[in-house]
C-alpha cells in the first residue's frame, strides 16, 4: 500500500503539470481549432529563463530567501513566455488563419523545432541543474514521502486552475473567448474584438505552460533546451484524452494521465517479468491516445466546441 499511495502522490504531481499545459493546447484548439505544436516549447522557454534568473540572482544575491527567489524567476519568466507566444501567434499563425489546416500545424512544428534551436544556441545543449529553491527534507505521509516542492506544484496547480475558472466563466474577457469559441464572425458583430481574444488566449495558455515548466523543472532539478518536447506531448495527449476544446476535460485527461503513468511505471516490471522497466513508462501515454482515439474519438468528456456557422 505504501508503493501504491506513493505511485498515486508522484501521479498527481505530473498530472496536474500535465492539466496546466493541456489547457494552453485545448483553450487555443476551442477558440480558432489550431493544434498549437510549439506549446511544449514554451514550456521550455519559460523553464529556461527561470534557470537563467535564479543562478544570476544567487550569484549577485547569495542570501535571498529561496523562495521569494523562485516567486520573483516565476513572474519574470511568465512575462517573458507570454510575450514569446503572444509574437507567436502575431506572427506565424494570424497569417495563415483562413489558410487550410494543414498549413498553420506546419508551422507549427516548425516553429517548434526553430525554438528548440534557439534555445540550444542561448542556452547552450547541455543539461543545467535547477537550484534547489524550497526545503528537501521529505515528509512523511501514511509511508509515502513528500516534499515541499511536490506540495508546492499541487498548490499552485490548484490556485492555477480556480483563477482560470473564474476568468471564463465569470469575467468579460471569459465571456468574450466563449463567444469567439461558439462564432468568431457573430462575436464581432456584437462588439468583440477575435484578434485581441484570440492574443489574450495565447497569452493565457504561456503563463499556464511557464507555471507547469517551473515547476517541472523545480521537480526533476534539470533543464535542457529540449525539455519542453514530451511534456508537450504528453499534454496534448491528456487534452485528447479528456475531450480537446473542453477545459474540465484537459484537467481531467492531464491528472488521469499522470496517474496511469506513474502507477504503471511503478509496477511495469512486475507485470512484465522484469522485460520492461519504469524507464518505458513513456509508453503509456501514448497507448492511452490510441486506445482514447480508438474507442471514443472525441475524449472523456467530450469536444464542447460548437460547429461554425
Amino acid at each position: 500500500m505504501e508503493v501504491l499511495l506513493q505511485q498515486i502522490i508522484n501521479g498527481l504531481v505530473l498530472g496536474s503539470m500535465y492539466a496546466l499545459v493541456a489547457l494552453g493546447y485545448t483553450m487555443v484548439y476551442g477558440i480558432i481549432n489550431l493544434i498549437n505544436f510549439a506549446h511544449g516549447e514554451v514550456l521550455m522557454v519559460g523553464a529556461l529563463t527561470s534557470w537563467a534568473i535564479i543562478t544570476t540572482a544567487q550569484e549577485a544575491m547569495p542570501g535571498i530567501p529561496g523562495w521569494l527567489l523562485l516567486l520573483v524567476a516565476l513572474v519574470i519568466s511568465c512575462v517573458v513566455a507570454a510575450t514569446l507566444n503572444f509574437v507567436i501567434e502575431k506572427v506565424a499563425y494570424r497569417p495563415l488563419r483562413n489558410s487550410p489546416k494543414l498549413a498553420p500545424l506546419i508551422t507549427a512544428i516548425g516553429m517548434s523545432i526553430l525554438l528548440q534551436t534557439l534555445a540550444m544556441i542561448i542556452f547552450k545543449p547541455n543539461y543545467k541543474p535547477y537550484p534547489t529553491l524550497l526545503p528537501a527534507a521529505p515528509i512523511q505521509f501514511a509511508g509515502a514521502v513528500i516534499t515541499t516542492t511536490q506540495i508546492m506544484i499541487l498548490g499552485m496547480t490548484a490556485v492555477s486552475l480556480a483563477v482560470l475558472m473564474y476568468l471564463v466563466n465569470y469575467t468579460r474577457l471569459g465571456r468574450a473567448m466563449r463567444a469567439t469559441a461558439e462564432n468568431p464572425r457573430v462575436a464581432a458583430l456584437m462588439g468583440v474584438k477575435p484578434d485581441m481574444v484570440i492574443s489574450a488566449t495565447f497569452i493565457i495558455g504561456a503563463v499556464l505552460a511557464t507555471i507547469a515548466g517551473v515547476m517541472y523543472a523545480s521537480n526533476y532539478g534539470t533543464v535542457q533546451h529540449t525539455m519542453g518536447f514530451l511534456p508537450g506531448l504528453k499534454a496534448f495527449t491528456a487534452a485528447v484524452f479528456g475531450g480537446i476544446g473542453n477545459l474540465a476535460g484537459a484537467v481531467v485527461g492531464g491528472v488521469l494521465l499522470g496517474l496511469i503513468e506513474s502507477i504503471g511505471s511503478g509496477y511495469l516490471g512486475v507485470l512484465t517479468g522484469g522485460v520492461l522497466g519504469s524507464h518505458y513508462s513513456d509508453i503509456f501515454a501514448f497507448i492511452v491516445l490510441i486506445v482514447v482515439l480508438t474507442l471514443r474519438p472525441s475524449g472523456l468528456l467530450g469536444e464542447r466546441v460548437a460547429d461554425r456557422a
